[in-house]
Parts: structure tokens; sequence; C-alpha cells
């Protein structure tokens, strides 16, 4: 597993040119995170790729003109789950927090 940290400028279609890249090759999403990062935007993506495809993807990305920097790292398997798990949504667990406390 490769972790692939990109920052772009948040111009129209930036984003899904960045992931087209990664699905033209068939290649699973296993996980996307974007947000703002200062004044452009960051993705992180988790992908299952070899060497070749890894050189593949830093060409095709830093093609793209809104791209400005590409960066990937190892994904350690033991680290791999609690860092990509999903987190329940805030909201729900102040819901539930509220209805155990009408009950109480």
């Amino acid at each position: 597993m490769q972790i692939f940290h990109i920052r772009y400028r948040n111009a129209q279609g930036a984003l899904m040119r960045i992931l087209n890249a990664a699905s033209r090759r068939g290649l699973d999403l296993t996980s996307v995170h974007a947000e703002a990062a200062e004044q452009d935007h960051a993705v992180t993506l988790l992908l299952e790729v070899n060497q070749k495809q890894i050189g593949q993807l830093y060409r095709e990305w830093y093609g793209i003109v809104d791209v400005t920097d590409v960066r990937s790292s190892a994904a350690f398997r033991d680290h791999e789950e609690a860092a990509w798990a999903p987190h329940p949504p805030t909201s729900q667990t102040a819901a539930q927090t509220s209805a155990r406390a009408a009950l109480a």
C-alpha cells in the first residue's frame, strides 16, 4: 500500500483529474481524504500500486496544471487500519449523548 499526498490549486475539475488518473488504471481507491490546506488544497490517497504505477501516477499528476506537489510513502499494515478507520460523525455522537441524558 502506498499513501500519496497531493497539493493542488482549487480550480474547476482539478480534484477529478487527480482521481481519474488512478481510476483509469483500474486502481482501487481504498481511501480518499481532501481538505483545504492553507492557500491550496490537499488530497491524500491510499492505493495498492507497484513501482511502475507509482512512476506513471507521478508523471500524470505533475502534468496537471493545478497540481503543485506530489509526495508518497509506504503505508504500514499495522498502522493502516487505525489511521484510515472511519470515524462516526460528531453530530451522531452528540445526538446519542443527548438521547441518553433524556432517558436518565
